[in-house]
């Protein structure tokens, strides 16, 4: 799913209308204001703009407006999940030590790219949640990358 809708982190939300048509790209969104505090992020204006879309109250996007708020892949984005990939796979097969040096270089290749990151953690043996992430978050916060990257001027 990452690769294909150029997810970076989650929770994203890809709306898809019923011809299989993306409706609205993926965006930070929740469920819920439980995260609210730490992400800034409001969870109320999603839901509504979902809802009346969903009633037919509001229209999807347009393909053009889609189109203008996705990220293709750099080439460094695609060789860090080749990077990752293969990581994994060593991982599955038992050759953790191997396998380290290729998370690496994903995390090099793509340091914005939380599902690599922290996808690879649990793998890793280290905790999502814990001081390997908080980490990340310190070091995005210091640099002013955000972890959650809501669509911009969003309807």
């Amino acid at each position: 799913m990452p690769d294909l809708y150029g997810m970076i982190n989650v929770p994203t939300v890809v709306w898809i209308d019923e011809e299989g048509r993306i409706a609205r790209p993926n965006d930070a969104s929740f469920a819920s204001n439980r995260f609210k505090l730490l992400t800034g992020l409001d969870s109320r204006r999603h839901l509504k703009r979902l809802r009346a879309w969903v009633r037919g109250a509001a229209p999807a996007l347009t393909p053009a407006e889609v189109r203008a708020h996705q990220d293709l892949p750099t080439a460094a984005d695609q060789e860090a999940r080749a990077e990752f990939t293969l990581a994994w796979w060593l991982s599955r097969k038992g050759h953790a030590d191997d396998a380290e040096r290729h998370y690496e270089r994903a995390a090099e290749l793509a340091p914005h790219d939380i599902t690599i990151r922290r996808g690879s953690m649990r793998t890793r043996g280290l905790n999502p949640m814990g001081l390997a992430f908080l980490k990340i978050a310190v070091k995005s916060a210091l640099t002013r990358t955000p972890l959650y990257r809501p669509l911009k001027d969003s309807p």
